[in-house]
């Protein structure tokens, strides 16, 4: 029968025992004496009694009562006892509303039996003898109770809701919607839109509007606010249909006639109304409109308190909107409530026991504390869930673990792990470093995915790979015996390879969903394409439930393309940005995320959405000048402006810090420095690409403003912090900063091991573009030994120029012709005032590129040489028109910014 749960015991407890339980304490109440309230007589007590142990002998038929039909039953008892019976009975029912409301209950249920070894009892005191019909019933009960299992007990609660709310839209009672109870209370929920809310409130919020918006008026009280939970139904002719959301957020009041009949909602479509939702907070993150969806799911979830996934939704608003109280006590809620099997995907073992949820319940924690950034938190639940998983034999899960933390050590900068693979391994895990550990954890997860044909996670897994590659060089795990010969590099034709696998989810996902039945979670398709209504009821039966599912399962198959798997592919295009622009393809770099962009706009998070952006405008400071960066960014701040944690923000700082050196305004860029180090967490290891871009920006400021030993002590803390962290990438940059600072100082000799270590680290990683960067910058420190090295710095600026002019931006362009004319000018050998085209054409080109940068330092000392190599060669004109410019950006240098600037206000 629906809605019994039976623990091992054999014993079924279902609401209509609950309901018998309640009346055994009117019955025989504990510590009450002779005839307690609310009987008038010995005789209509003993009544009850008898009505009791009939209920009691008939409570194992197939078919059970309903709370309508026992509460007709008592209508023998007349009068006032009928009345308060009744109300006590549906009272206390509802009032059951939590796992501790239940073992409330059940505690009391024990004090009304007497003692197994009492002897003596007072005549007049009311016990309930423990071998009596009703004392055996009662401790049948308790003994159910005891062995019941949590699931039992949550599947328990919902029955009991359930149960009660038949019983109270057969009265018109509505116990389970505070706002009706009160009848001088207005009547503030009727003709309430949901979507309207949401919609509304969104505009509201994003207008920053503050006057208040009318409700619009509705007519069918019984169906509050459901009504309209779902887009493009049939109704009927006395109402009238609204065409789109956005028209009815426009009015303020509408015409609708009353009418004959009261249409609901099923169960089905308000699931699948939360689903969209969840994918809609997922994807918009913290600009989805928190306060107004929320007043949504409090009315939802006092309408329907059997809907557990409201809880789960509560969390997933307060998790994208980092309220980390709120979103950690709902996420209790719904796995308390539901043990996190209502609405989500899962794919039983085969020997699954049916112990519960506990598994998805600590993955979702840990990545809960993963979120918020608490890694060691995060890894500690994480592991237990795996541990969980191996108990239950539960793959699926323990797949999805597996890939939590791959994702967590990958993301988190973690020094040190003992022993995070278990004991189970071939080798001692022990004695391998972090990115050994991770390399074994991604490989593992992945051959676990596969084996389980897990397309998603097999995609996710490939994608985790290519990042893994993309920064680690991979080295034998082994430490002992015969090592076949290999190279210390990374290898991009293996990243490439498994971006594309990963890519190729799209062409795969059909076969996974035949697999994974999600439950109440319809795409947004089936929401729209249905016409008509197939039942009247808001939560329909278990056999209305079940006609549902198989006549709207071909939706489900014939769906557009999951959200997720779309997220999926997208991704891969921003790894393929990334990855190009280590190695060294501008055009690539910008084509890919120029596609995520376009193609993936509608699918992707916000938060993934503006990374996009915000390698767009970079490409667009390099590669063209601040002026377009800047009115691209004005346009990305407007889309991106109520998304908190967004890319946009980094970006936009890392500009205006590249813009005030240029120009010279160097407590400006330390104020900036400031300000993106402030967007890092305090926490060890979270948020360590903007700390370490924080520190690099700061020793750069120190640099420029000739602090050369502050700006070497930034940088060698900084060295030996990505040292410790294992991001090797990011040290090639810190030994070219090293090697920059000596170049400034003086320190010729110093600074070339720098130099040299960091083209050491870039091919090995295969940083193409910093290894053009870092031989310019060894070509700069001989030339800077003497003229003698002329040569030796020419023929390295030529041996770079083919991946500086192809694919380097304007201010590496622009240094490396200066460079080489500095080379030419130089060397004796050449002789400047007979060809000085040779020269001026790279210093031309130099010139170009440092006036869209607005780069005055660098500028001046273009146009100086300028200036000189026109005045050996006799052209008096040009050699003026150069030095007044010369002279423009050295004023400009020395007066850095106007008060009038547009660049202060920025900030």
């Amino acid at each position: 029968m629906a809605g019994m749960v039976k623990p091992q015991s054999g014993f079924v407890i279902t609401p209509h025992k609950v309901s018998i339980c309640i009346l055994l304490q009117v019955y025989a109440p504990s510590g009450q004496l002779s005839v307690p309230y609310p009987f008038d007589s010995i005789s209509q007590h003993n009544r009850l009694g008898l009505f009791l142990i009939a209920l009691t002998k008939s409570c194992d038929d197939i078919l059970e009562p309903t709370l309508d039909d026992s509460l007709k039953l008592l209508k023998e008892f007349g009068g006032l006892l009928y009345n308060w019976l009744t109300d006590h009975v549906t009272g206390r029912l509802s009032s059951i509303s939590s796992p501790d409301d239940l073992f409330t209950f059940f505690t009391g249920l024990r004090g009304i039996l007497a003692g197994l070894e009492t002897s003596v009892i007072d005549d007049d005191q009311i016990n309930l003898d423990p071998n009596s019909n009703l004392g055996l019933y009662l401790r049948r009960f308790l003994l159910a109770f005891n062995n019941l299992s949590f699931e039992g007990m949550c599947h328990l609660l919902t029955n009991i809701k359930s149960y009660c709310k038949e019983a109270f839209s057969s009265y018109g009672m509505s116990h389970l919607d505070d706002a009706s109870n009160d009848p001088e209370a207005p009547l503030e929920y009727e003709n309430m839109d949901l979507e309207n809310i949401v919609l509304q409130n969104f505009t509201e919020e994003l207008e920053s509007r503050k006057k208040s918006t009318e409700q619009v008026p509705f007519h069918n009280h019984s169906s509050k606010a459901l009504i309209s939970l779902v887009e493009d139904i049939t109704v009927s002719p006395g109402q009238k249909v609204k065409q789109s959301l956005r028209s009815e957020t426009q009015m303020q009041s509408t015409s609708v006639e009353s009418s004959d009949v009261i249409f609901q909602r099923t169960n089905w479509q308000i699931q699948g109304f939360l689903s969209e939702k969840a994918e809609m907070i997922e994807k918009l993150g913290s600009s989805f409109p928190m306060s107004a969806f929320e007043s949504v799911l409090k009315l939802l979830q006092n309408l329907a308190p059997e809907l557990h996934r409201v809880h789960f939704l509560r969390y997933l608003n307060s998790l994208y909107h980092n309220d980390y109280p709120v979103a950690l006590e709902n996420l209790n809620r719904y796995f308390d409530y539901s043990a996190g099997m209502e609405g989500s995907d899962f794919v039983p073992p085969i020997n699954y026991t049916n112990n519960g949820r506990y598994e998805i319940a600590l993955l979702s924690l840990g990545m809960t504390h993963f979120y918020f950034g608490h890694p060691k938190l995060a890894l500690n639940v994480l592991t237990e869930a795996v541990r969980v998983c191996q108990l239950h034999s539960d793959d699926t899960c323990l797949a999805y673990t597996l890939t939590a933390i791959c994702n967590l050590l990958s993301e988190v900068g973690i020094s040190n792990i003992t022993g995070i693979m278990g004991a189970s391994d071939s080798h001692d895990s022990t004695s391998l470093s972090v990115q050994q550990q991770l390399f074994v954890l991604l490989r593992r997860s992945l051959k676990r995915a596969d084996s389980l044909k897990l397309k998603r996670l097999v995609a996710s897994n490939q994608l985790a790979l290519a990042k893994f590659d993309l920064k680690h060089v991979q080295r034998p795990l082994l430490s002992f015996g015969p090592k076949a010969s290999i190279q210390l590099r990374t290898n991009p034709t293996d990243v490439c390879k498994k971006l594309r696998l990963s890519s190729q989810l799209i062409h795969q996902f059909d076969n996974e969903s035949s697999i994974v039945t999600i439950d109440g979670a319809l795409s947004t398709s089936w929401l729209k394409n249905q016409r008509e209504p197939t039942t009247t009821l808001v939560f329909p039966q278990e056999s209305e439930l079940q006609s549902n599912r198989d006549t709207f399962y071909s939706w489900l198959q014939s769906s557009s393309v999951p959200g997720s798997v779309l997220q999926l592919v997208g991704s891969s295009f921003l790894v393929s940005a990334t990855s190009w622009e280590l190695y060294g393809s501008a055009s690539l770099a910008r084509s890919n995320a120029l596609v995520f962009a376009t193609c993936f706009a509608d699918s992707a998070s916000s938060a993934d959405l503006a990374l996009a952006y915000g390698k767009l405008i970079q490409h667009l400071a390099v590669y063209k000048g601040y002026k377009e960066a800047f009115a691209a960014l004005k346009i990305a701040e407007a889309k991106f402006l109520s998304v908190s944690k967004s890319g946009i923000l980094p970006v936009k700082l890392q500009l205006l810090h590249e813009r005030a050196l240029h120009r010279g305004h160097l407590k400006l860029a330390q104020q900036i420095c400031d300000e993106l180090g402030v967007l890092a967490s305090s926490v060890t290891g979270v948020d360590m690409e903007i700390k370490i871009e924080a520190s690099l920006r700061r020793a750069r400021t120190l640099l420029a403003a000739n602090e050369f030993n502050e700006a070497a002590s930034v940088a060698h803390s900084l060295f030996c912090k990505c040292y410790k962290f294992n991001m090797h990438v990011e040290n090639a940059s810190v030994l070219l900063l090293l090697a920059e600072i000596h170049k400034r100082s003086g320190n010729c000799v110093l600074g070339i091991p720098y130099a040299l270590a960091s083209i050491s680290f870039c091919e090995s990683f295969n940083l193409d573009i910093l290894r053009g960067a870092a031989t310019l910058t060894l070509a700069e420190l001989w030339l800077l030994l003497g003229p003698r090295h002329a040569k030796r710095a020419l023929n390295l600026i030529h041996s770079a120029f083919p991946i500086i002019l192809g694919q380097g931006g304007l201010e590496l362009q622009s240094r490396a012709h200066i460079a080489e004319a500095k080379c030419y000018l130089s060397d004796s050998s050449i002789s400047v005032s007979e060809d000085p085209d040779i020269v001026l054409d790279s210093l031309r080109q130099a010139c170009e590129g440092l006036e869209a940068l607005e780069y005055h330092e660098m500028a001046a000392e273009a146009y100086y040489l300028m200036a000189i190599v026109l005045d050996k060669s006799g052209q008096v004109e040009e050699r003026e028109e150069a030095a007044a410019r010369f002279k423009q950006h050295i004023t400009a240098l020395e007066n850095p910014i106007k008060p009038e600037d547009p660049l202060v206000n920025l900030l």
